[in-house]
């Protein structure tokens, strides 16, 4: 994740296998290797990345961001754009 030697090069992916086997994991037993997959994959797509919040978005999790982007859309002024007219070639 880092250059060698930066004391934080391996922070995020930690942080990220921390989160995961906390909330998702343990304290769970699964019957077959596809089971603890799909769980694994509902967990991730379904939660994890959906509702978490993230500060490029501005502390807002991508459901919310997108939800306020588009409610920001349907209140924005129309805005009137021309069709380019075609160059005429001789």
């Amino acid at each position: 994740m880092g250059s060698v030697g930066d004391s934080f090069d391996n922070a995020l992916a930690e942080n990220f296998w921390s989160v995961l086997k906390t909330e998702c994991v343990r304290r769970t037993t699964f019957a077959t290797r596809t089971d603890a997959d799909l769980a694994l994959f509902a967990y991730i797509d379904g939660w994890y990345n959906t509702r978490r919040i993230q500060k490029r978005l501005g502390w807002l999790s991508p459901d919310e961001y997108e939800a306020k982007y588009y409610a920001d859309q349907a209140t924005a002024e129309p805005v009137a754009v021309e069709r380019p007219t075609p160059a005429l070639t001789r």
